[in-house]
C-alpha cells in the first residue's frame, strides 16, 4: 500500500504539519471582502464606482422594491384587521367588517401582481440563491389574525 493520503482533508492536514501555509501572503490579515471574486476585473472599477455612488445590480433593486411594496400591503392589511378588531357597536362592526373584506380583496390583488413579480425577479437572478419564494395570500392573512388573538 502506498503512503499517499486517502482524501483531501487529510492533504490539507498533512500541509499544514509540514508548515507549507505558515508564510502565506496576508497571514493574519482579515480578509478583503470589499471585490468580488467572480466579477469580470475589466469590470472592477466600474462596480466600485457604481457601489460607492450608491447603485446597485437591477436585480437586487428589484428584489427591495418589491419588499418594500410587499412590507406597505402587509401594513394596511394589519391596519384593517386591527380596525375590524377594534370596532365595538354593532353599527361600528357592520361598516369595519365591509372595509376588512375590501382590504382581503386589495390585499389578494395586490399578492397576485407581487408574485407575477417575483417570478419575472426570479428568472432575472444569477443564482437559485437569490430566487424569493411566492406570497402565500391566505398564509399573511392567518399571521395577522392570528397575531391578534
Amino acid at each position: 500500500m502506498s503512503n499517499l493520503p486517502r482524501n483531501i482533508d487529510e492533504q490539507i492536514r498533512q500541509a499544514m504539519q509540514r508548515g507549507e501555509f505558515d508564510n502565506l501572503p496576508g497571514k493574519g490579515k482579515p480578509l478583503d471582502l470589499s471585490q468580488n471574486p467572480h466579477e469580470d476585473p475589466g469590470w472592477r472599477i466600474t462596480y466600485r464606482m457604481l457601489k460607492e455612488n450608491g447603485y446597485t445590480l437591477p436585480w437586487i433593486e428589484t428584489r427591495r422594491s418589491i419588499e418594500v411594496d410587499f412590507d406597505n400591503d402587509l401594513k394596511s392589511l394589519r391596519r384593517s384587521w386591527e380596525w375590524r378588531v377594534a370596532a365595538t357597536s354593532r353599527q361600528d362592526l357592520v361598516f369595519a367588517e365591509e372595509e376588512w373584506q375590501r382590504a382581503l380583496q386589495k390585499f389578494h390583488q395586490a399578492v397576485f401582481m407581487l408574485n407575477k413579480r417575483i417570478r419575472n425577479y426570479n428568472l432575472e437572478v444569477p443564482s437559485n440563491q437569490f430566487q424569493r419564494r411566492l406570497i402565500n395570500a391566505e398564509q399573511e392573512i392567518r399571521k395577522i389574525i392570528n397575531a391578534s388573538d
